[in-house]
């Protein structure tokens, strides 16, 4: 899964580091511009697919195979209308979004050209994000990998082919990105559909195709995540705002920088969901001590990626931000720089966060899950608008520190007090030393 989340990213950076390096720095700006928009739709789909998982692995690890294919087929079945619902959307209010964004006049046109072949392909993000998510519930994180490491390489051949040959520019980059993603959720659901049949022949139930109370369960904890989601990335086209007033130079810097930020928050976020998956099949089973184990197995994971990655950001800072353009300004160098300066010591934070998050999520504490969020967001929204005045950009970059050593403390505490554990077993006393 760790894998899985390091060639995903290649789309996006990909995508930045060609349009920058052969279009110019005011494409990778455009690009950058649209990319808190293109993450609402990213977080839906993950929120949608992470509920979907919950429900299927606790069935799963129940050995009730009649319900886990049920709420795979409901699952499905709602994933593909809210991508065509959410399309349909994007369209109508793509300009109008671009233009809250106050994204500078000269990469307006190129911002809205790329949103609108992005929302074009919707519906695959959302195929592949289902997919996978039924893998991992299943116990099998490889499948998915693999279509998504010839995926990222075949959106990064495209990207130089529709760029620097055919010269499309920022169209080039999301249409690339557009084949790619189609291609891979294609051969993703291909595999899934023999995979489903070779289990049906096994358990020989059978289950209807579509249950409107599979889907009341399944949005219980869908929803809560699909809003946590949406409110990071909402909070972010809220920074993103306040950042393009200093112009496409300015914007230009922190787009580099942010996309390793999020390589990083993603890197995390994955190990997560691994826990996720492992939290709810143990609670299927009733095996709660096994859950508090495989918490302290996750920590040790994370933070160990955790100094890998805070490392790489702090030591090869200047280099990692002029990889996305060819030849930056000294404004854009210095943002990105700054950025990665301020935020990637305190990874550890968002890091054990993230990581006990997972056990909320996975035990579906969902109140205590989002309580932790937003509590991230809000506080950071607000320092930034708060900070900004008084320090710039760096005041806007402190915000992220201070959102993730808050929420921290949230969370270690909502999982110590035992929020996570199910009904019947909150008596029990479990050793979370």
């Amino acid at each position: 899964m760790l894998l899985s989340s390091v060639f995903q990213q290649l789309y996006n950076m990909a995508d930045s580091i060609v349009a920058g390096n052969f279009a110019g720095e005011d494409a990778l700006a455009a690009v950058g511009a649209s990319f808190p928009v293109t993450m609402i739709f990213v977080a839906i789909a993950m929120g949608g697919s992470i509920g979907c998982n919950v429900v299927i692995s606790q069935y799963f690890g129940g050995k009730d195979y009649r319900n886990m294919r049920l709420a795979i087929n409901t699952s499905f079945i709602s994933f593909v209308a809210l991508s065509i619902f959410l399309s349909v959307l994007g369209f109508i209010f793509c300009d109008p979004v671009i233009s809250l964004l106050h994204t500078p006049r000269n990469i307006f046109d190129s911002s809205s050209l790329y949103l609108r072949v992005y929302i074009l392909g919707l519906i695959f993000l959302f195929v592949y994000n289902i997919c996978n998510a039924i893998f991992t519930a299943l116990g099998d994180s490889k499948t998915p990998l693999y279509f998504l490491i010839a995926s990222s390489l075949g959106n990064i051949g495209l990207d130089l082919l529709f760029v620097a040959v055919f010269n499309w520019g920022v169209a080039g980059v999301a249409w690339a990105t557009f084949v790619a993603q189609g291609v891979a959720s294609t051969l993703a659901f291909v595999v899934l559909i023999k995979r489903l049949s070779a289990l049906k022949a096994e358990t020989c139930d059978k289950a209807p195709l579509f249950s409107a109370s599979m889907l009341i369960h399944i949005s219980r904890i869908a929803v809560p995540s699909i809003i946590q989601q949406s409110f990071v990335s909402v909070g972010n086209v809220f920074i993103q705002s306040i950042i393009n007033g200093y112009g496409s130079a300015t914007v230009a810097g922190y787009s580099a920088a942010v996309k390793i930020n999020t390589f990083c928050i993603t890197c995390f976020t994955s190990l997560c969901n691994g826990l996720s998956s492992y939290t709810a099949q143990n609670i299927g089973a009733k095996k709660l001590k096994r859950v508090v184990k495989g918490y302290k197995s996750g920590l040790v994971m994370i933070l160990s990626v955790c100094a890998v990655l805070t490392s790489v950001s702090l030591v090869f800072k200047d280099s990692l931000v002029s990889l996305f353009m060819n030849s930056p300004s000294e404004t854009a160098i210095q943002t990105g720089s700054s950025f990665l300066i301020i935020t990637s010591p305190f990874y550890f934070s968002v890091a054990v966060k993230l990581i006990t998050d997972a056990v909320l999520k996975g035990g579906g504490a969902m109140a205590s899950f989002m309580t932790t969020t937003f509590s991230d967001l809000i506080i950071r929204v607000v320092m930034a608008f708060v900070l900004s005045p008084f320090f710039g950009t760096d005041g806007i970059w402190w915000s992220w520190p201070i959102g993730w050593i808050i929420s921290a403390a949230i969370s270690l505490t909502l999982y110590f007090i035992g929020t996570w554990r199910p009904k019947y077993a909150r008596g029990i006393a479990l050793n979370h030393r």
